[in-house]
């Protein structure tokens, strides 16, 4: 069976030469009034691929005990969302700690007091895919750069079903001056794995999303683990500096110095 009808048959797109630039659904052709076969079922395996990164289960002890033997100290949490199902149709759920989780973070909290320059949450979001696959790399880079610049780092805090929010909750509870999530964020057609980080100054319940900084569309065909980070610890330095994040904390590096900041 052929993928698709003789080119003869296929009504060509002028924009055919913008393909090469995008991997966005453009000049697809089309054979009479409909898509050609393989732009169909292109579509579908990427829309398959989509909805089973939003099922995944998220494997948070897996994570959990990669990071432990790599040598990074780790806490577990969880958010008041019992569940998969719970997580996508109550929001809100997602976005504050369950009991149990509050009141382990709140003891660890009481035994370590002195408080951190930053704590790291990583979470599934709305692709677990996304986390199990990048959230590792980028952390570590990003860890050890600001351990290296003598930051006083939390735990890694790996939280069971939660949104951006969660690391507002938790960075309050552990005496953070910042709080930045590593997350899962919502597929798309093209790309079912890319992972957001957002970073919160002086978090605690109540932040909106005006007040934080996002780098998103970290995966390997977007942006990269080691731009990513140099973003991220950038913009952490800053908001330490600034005492502020979100729309009044901006990256002003030149382009040709985005690359140089971490070897200064």
């Amino acid at each position: 069976m052929r993928d698709q009808p003789p080119d003869d048959l296929l009504a060509a797109s002028p924009w055919q030469a913008l393909r090469r630039l995008t991997p966005a659904r453009i000049a697809l052709g089309r054979a009479g009034d409909s898509l050609p076969t393989q732009a169909l079922l292109s579509f579908q395996l990427d829309h398959a691929r989509a909805r089973d990164a939003v099922h995944l289960p998220f494997h948070a002890s897996g994570l959990a005990a990669q990071l432990a033997d790599a040598g990074y100290p780790v806490l577990r949490a969880a958010s008041a969302a019992e569940g998969r199902a719970s997580y996508l149709r109550r929001p809100d759920l997602g976005r504050r700690l369950g009991e149990a989780a509050r009141a382990d973070l709140a003891a660890y909290a009481a035994d370590h007091p002195g408080g951190y320059d930053a704590v790291f949450v990583i979470a599934a979001g709305l692709s677990a895919l996304a986390a199990h696959q990048h959230a590792l790399p980028l952390l570590r880079l990003a860890y050890d750069a600001l351990r290296d610049m003598g930051w006083r780092l939390a735990p890694v805090v790996v939280a069971d079903q939660g949104r951006v929010a969660l690391a507002d909750e938790i960075g309050q509870i552990l005496g953070a001056e910042q709080s930045a999530i590593l997350i899962g964020e919502r597929p798309g057609l093209s790309v079912a794995d890319s992972l957001g980080v957002y970073l919160t100054y002086a978090p605690g319940p109540g932040r909106s999303d005006a007040e934080r900084n996002c780098i998103s569309n970290i995966h390997p065909r977007g942006l990269s683990y080691a731009e990513a980070c140099q973003t991220l610890v950038y913009l952490m330095s800053q908001a330490r500096r600034l005492k502020l994040t979100g729309v009044a904390l901006k990256d002003e590096r030149a382009d040709h110095d985005a690359g140089a900041y971490l070897a200064e």
